[in-house]
């Protein structure tokens, strides 16, 4: 370490010994395979003071680690030097760690907070930290008070939530942790533009919007799109109340509403069968930059599955019908990539709460990332499997039946 590091790692000792440290952010890593940052803050366990280190990785994953006191100046000098900007928060002012590529450093408000460190004890802080339970509440994105859920139906108007409606609210909640972990591929300023495609009670819709134009202050222009003529009229009453003005629904086949602009985000839940091969058609057709979707029924690859090396399963009905599940959300995932996208798919939410529980994401690659081999050879792979579950020559479109 430099001289600059070591006079920062006596100030987060000290602060951390007296108990005023409120919390220590270690950013911009200098070597790639290290976390992208490390949160710290004192925390009361098992009587003892200790200090919670939160590590962020890419995708959203974090790990915790408990740090006694023993620990804290060699754990923290371990990791001093891999990071390029340290800010120590303290009761007492606050200090800042910057290096640059040439790791010139420059350590501001050092000096005050070494006076003040100084001082003999906690108490002669007069804005001395409150040093916070390790066991407390998780904090959640939504806290059932907000007024769109209330117009759905799923609160009461003091905030609970009906006990009939605890597993819709879960969805919608752990939809709103993924949206959260893909945020970041979303223009960082101007409005974003956003679809639900088959979008129903609009559920996700209402939720979506809440997150990205009350949580994240983004302006919003959501488009809802569904066949039934009255569920877009309730959905329309329930935007009003909301007060969400950003909202629009239309009525109508989603591959016939002429679009706005390109979707930034692009959403759908539940397109029973079929319908979500229309969307992501759609999707794919507009150049969706984010795409989030859970299907629902997958009855049309399972009529025509004509696969002898598999027929020890699709002799089974029952079996015939969960391997095409899965089948056909591959399909769905190939298709996707060969068109652009980074995909993945993950749990949506608890088993228990729907068995309609897989979420396909997927993100728009630049087109100087793309390269024309790795597109023809995805294309060979998608024609590969369809000849190889359907049998050779066969043409598979479900967006068409």
């Amino acid at each position: 370490m430099n001289a600059e590091q070591e006079h920062m790692l006596r100030l987060i000792c000290a602060a951390a010994e007296k108990q005023i440290l409120r919390k220590l952010v270690l950013s911009l890593p200098a070597d790639k395979g290290a976390p992208l940052r490390y949160t710290g803050r004192l925390c009361r366990h098992r009587a003892q003071i200790v200090l919670l280190l939160e590590a962020s990785f890419e995708g959203g994953r974090v790990a915790q680690e408990l740090i006694s006191p023993e620990q804290w100046g060699e754990k923290i000098a371990l990791l001093l030097p891999q990071y390029r900007m340290v800010h120590l928060l303290t009761a007492a002012g606050d200090a800042e760690l910057r290096l640059n590529r040439k790791a010139h450093a420059l350590l501001r408000g050092a000096e005050p907070l070494d006076a003040a460190l100084g001082q003999a004890a906690p108490s002669s802080f007069a804005d001395a930290l409150d040093v916070l339970p390790l066991e407390h509440k998780k904090q959640y994105l939504l806290q059932g008070d907000e007024p769109f859920l209330h117009a759905l139906g799923i609160t009461d108007a003091t905030g609970r939530i009906h006990d009939k409606r605890r597993a819709k609210f879960r969805q919608i909640h752990r939809f709103l942790e993924h949206l959260a972990t893909v945020y970041g591929n979303l223009p960082a300023a101007g409005t974003l533009t956003v679809y639900d495609l088959c979008c129903g009670k609009s559920y996700l819709s209402f939720a979506v919007y809440h997150y990205l134009h009350c949580m994240q202050g983004r302006d919003v222009r959501m488009v809802c799109i569904d066949r039934k003529a009255d569920v877009i009229a309730y959905c329309a009453s329930v935007a009003k109340q909301a007060g969400f003005d950003g909202m629009q629904f239309l009525c109508g086949d989603i591959r016939r509403c002429t679009p706005i602009a390109q979707p930034d985000l692009l959403i759908s839940l539940h397109a029973c069968d079929t319908a979500t091969d229309i969307v992501l058609a759609q999707a794919i057709a507009l150049r969706a930059r984010v795409i989030l979707a859970t299907p629902c029924c997958h009855r049309a690859l399972s009529s025509r599955l004509n696969c002898k090396p598999l027929a020890f399963v699709t002799d089974f009905p029952h079996l015939r019908n969960k391997l095409a599940e899965t089948l056909t959300d591959a399909l769905r995932l190939l298709h996707l990539q060969r068109n652009g996208y980074a995909v993945s798919a993950v749990e949506l939410t608890d088993p228990d709460d729907t068995p309609k529980n897989t979420l396909l994401r997927a993100i728009l690659q630049k087109e100087d990332s793309r390269s024309p081999a790795r597109t023809d050879a995805l294309n060979r792979q998608y024609q590969d499997a369809i000849a190889f579950l359907l049998g050779d020559g066969a043409v598979y479109h479900p967006e068409d039946l």
